[in-house]
């Protein structure tokens, strides 16, 4: 369910980017605190990481954190909270499903810098494009040994019962 002003993936789109292969089911109160995030930080690059449980490929807790590089152009976990939130995660039985930042003046798509840094191939990638005033582009991405597979972001409400 697409949110008003919020521009995702088409299903089973192809673009000059890749395939659309896989699904990233979110629930749609986490992608609005990754947006109001990304706009906060705005015009630097928000990051941070949605955590959840061990195999589940269930984004479940949105944790916001520091861009220590402070960039418009780019974004760095602050070693002692990147730590921290991953020791947190194991202790929580957890890991990071979605690891996100934004874009502030480009489409939300993985930079090279991004692509050499994707770390954790079993997380999606989420970009949120903040360039226009009124609108975002979010994206999410597999990345795996360098490469970059587009999916379906899939927002949901959690609070409403099917």
């Amino acid at each position: 369910m697409p949110l008003p002003g919020v521009s995702t993936a088409t299903p089973g789109a192809r673009d000059r980017h890749g395939n659309v292969n896989d699904v990233l089911t979110i629930d749609s109160a986490i992608v609005d605190a990754i947006v109001a995030h990304a706009r906060r930080d705005h015009p630097d690059e928000a990051c941070g990481v949605v955590a959840g449980p061990l195999g589940s490929d269930l984004p479940t807790r949105h944790i916001a954190m520091d861009n220590a590089a402070r960039s418009m152009t780019f974004y760095e976990f602050d070693s002692m909270e990147h730590l921290r939130v991953w020791r947190e995660m194991d202790d929580n039985d957890e890991e990071p499903i979605v690891i996100y930042h934004s874009h502030t003046a480009t489409e939300a798509y993985p930079s090279r810098t991004d692509i050499s840094f994707a770390g954790e191939p079993n997380a999606h990638y989420v970009l949120v494009s903040t360039r226009e005033p009124d609108s975002e582009e979010i994206r999410s991405f597999r990345i795996v040994d360098g490469v970059v597979t587009e999916e379906e972001v899939n927002i949901v409400d959690a609070t409403v019962d099917a």
